[in-house]
């Protein structure tokens, strides 16, 4: 298992020490791109990890996000997307339909990269109808690190929110991660 964490303009700083991966919040609906994007790419990148950019997805528009966030995400090769779906602070969620048009756009604006899906558990066994996560599911469910209770298969599990969201990778190592993300 590889380890790694996601951050968003919350984290002023992060630790690099022992990460493989780095994804980091970029957009989210159709107005907000995070302020600390280009410090946290940098750091990222320094350490040699992969690193991801995700979407915090809003209900409606959902060409219009995807447009926006492969405009605000930065590209280069090998690196991870995703989208987060998940209830907005407006306590409003988009629909799974709109999940998987996002996720296909996404794919079709940067057909070279992986595109992933963000959600819980209870999302994923509540809301998803389709079971569609793009190239990969990206699970959240606070238990044992590579241990999410659902039988779907999964590339990604956040297992843990504390002191930061802590991830770990179902890959044998970083090359096998960074050529999965090569395509």
């Amino acid at each position: 298992m590889l380890h790694g964490v996601d951050v968003s303009s919350h984290q002023t700083s992060f630790d690099t020490d022992g990460l493989d991966f780095v994804f980091i919040k970029a957009t989210e609906g159709r107005s907000y791109i995070n302020p600390r994007l280009a410090g946290q790419t940098a750091r990222a990148r320094g350490a040699g990890c992969v690193v991801g950019f995700y979407h915090f997805l809003w209900p409606g528009n959902v060409k219009e996000q995807a447009a926006y966030f492969v405009a605000g995400a930065p590209e280069k090769a090998g690196d991870l997307l995703a989208v987060d779906w998940e209830t907005t602070g407006e306590g409003t969620r988009a629909s799974n339909g709109e999940k998987d048009r996002f996720i296909r756009e996404v794919k079709r604006l940067r057909p070279d990269h992986r595109v992933l899906l963000y959600c819980n558990r209870s999302f994923w066994l509540n809301h998803d109808t389709t079971s569609y996560a793009g190239d990969g599911l990206w699970i959240a469910d606070y238990v044992t690190a590579g241990k999410p209770r659902i039988e779907a298969s999964w590339r990604i599990h956040q297992y843990t929110d504390r002191p930061l969201d802590k991830n770990v990778a179902d890959f044998s190592s970083r090359a096998a991660l960074q050529a999965w993300a090569q395509g």
